[in-house]
């Protein structure tokens, strides 16, 4: 569910309302559950919200592959041996997205932490 939302504040022009999310997916939902879900997202730094009257209005935190570095990070942090599973990560790499790697390792070492994309960070 929370994929089909994410999908419909995407498709707006800009910020939406949980409302506008609600017609998006067709209506099946109930309002309140297209909110909690909102809310979810919103606590996972998935989508910013912004107050709008009594209400918010939603948008997207990220670019998708933003999103997709956090939901790596997530998983990441959630487990304990963090080397073993960044080693099983690497090892799986294919040789190209290995070179790809190598060389945002390079380019963030040689620039700082600030160098990488701050989308990412949100």
């Amino acid at each position: 569910m929370e994929a089909q939302v994410l999908a419909a504040v995407r498709a707006g022009a800009g910020p939406v309302t949980a409302g506008w999310v609600r017609d998006r997916l067709g209506g099946g939902l109930a309002y309140t559950t297209v909110i909690t879900i909102l809310s979810r997202l919103h606590a996972k730094n998935a989508v910013t919200r912004t107050r709008e009257g009594r209400s918010y209005t939603w948008a997207n935190a990220s670019d998708e592959a933003g999103l997709a570095a956090l939901r790596m990070r997530r998983v990441l942090d959630a487990e304990r041996d963090r080397e073993a599973v960044l080693a099983r990560f690497v090892s799986a790499l294919t040789p190209g997205d290995e070179e790809r790697l190598r060389a945002l390792l390079s380019r963030a070492a040689r620039t700082g932490p600030d160098a990488g994309d701050a989308s990412e960070d949100r």
